[in-house]
């Protein structure tokens, strides 16, 4: 591990190299173990060199963008965490056009979006990720989807090579696309919004966030929809049905108020919330024959 170590310093400052990072604090489940090491590339070439090393050594590797969508095992991730940060979150407009970084928070460009008069991207502005981890899930709410205002991206391949692919490539679904599959890492995103009333799209705005904090948890730690919505029903309210609502496992529970939600009431283990959410599954599927599918993506040593 430390020979590691040293060589992530030869790419990276020492402070930009983390060993032992809780993923604790990075996930806004606020739970699971460690990741053996985070980096905090600045540059596009330190990146490609991180992936190089990676691969040399057989060591594996991720893209951490806000950690919404994410739950790590308690025994960790035994791989490198790879954090788009400060020097990947600019967001320039040019007309009805928006390119942002890999690391900008969907909140911050929905709010550059409305300064600019531009509306489509209202759907985004309470999800709670970035612009990465948008594309590669096709992050969507309140009928919104990526897809609708997605345009094209740069991508890292594997091997390093950089990359300008249309919207049309990414094989873009509901929540997924193939980007993972491809190896690919979102580098930066272009959106095309139309001109609208500025007074229109705040209220917009101001009426999804009403309805988010009437009826999610959102004071409780969690990762959002626990579970994709499956064809022609709602999770939270199969879940409901099967008399799940406020049903917990040690410290995560189904969340009474939003049923599609499952929360970090306190001390949840990662083993907590991935039983409960084996337990949901089962009793959904005695009680409606519908099998649900995880939203989120575990990660690591459970």
């Amino acid at each position: 591990m430390k020979n590691f170590t040293e060589k992530l310093c030869r790419i990276l400052p020492e402070e930009q190299v983390h060993e032992n990072e809780p993923m604790s604090r990075r996930t806004t489940f606020r739970a699971g173990g460690a990741a053996d090491w985070l980096v905090e590339p600045d540059t596009e070439g330190q990146l490609a060199e991180i992936i190089r090393l990676c691969r040399e050594q057989l060591v594996p590797w991720y893209i951490l963008g806000n950690g919404s969508n994410l739950l790590v095992g308690d025994k960790g991730f035994h791989g490198v965490m790879i954090v788009l940060g400060k020097n990947w979150n600019q967001v320039e407009i040019t007309g009805q056009t928006i390119r942002a970084g890999a690391g900008a928070l969907l909140y911050t460009v929905a709010k550059q979006a409305l300064a600019a008069s531009l509306t489509g991207l209202e759907f985004a502005s309470g999800i709670p990720g970035t612009i990465g981890g948008a594309v590669v899930m096709n992050a969507g709410a309140y009928g919104g989807e990526m897809c609708q205002v997605l345009t094209r991206v740069r991508v890292m391949t594997g091997d390093g090579q950089v990359k300008i692919l249309d919207a049309s490539e990414l094989e873009l679904g509901y929540r997924t696309s193939c980007i993972l599959s491809r190896g690919y890492i979102i580098l930066e995103a272009e959106l095309l919004l139309e001109m609208g009333s500025q007074e229109e799209i705040r209220s917009q705005m101001q009426d999804y966030a009403g309805r988010r904090r009437e009826k999610q948890p959102l004071e409780y730690p969690s990762a959002g929809s626990t579970f994709k919505r499956p064809a022609g029903y709602f999770a939270g309210k199969l879940i409901d049905e099967a008399g799940l609502r406020g049903f917990g496992v040690g410290g995560a529970q189904v969340s009474e108020k939003h049923c599609g939600f499952v929360i970090n009431r306190g001390g949840a283990t990662a083993a907590d919330i991935v039983e409960l959410c084996r337990q949901v599954k089962e009793r959904v599927f005695q009680n409606s024959g519908v099998e649900l599918e995880l939203e989120v993506k575990l990660l690591g040593e459970f």
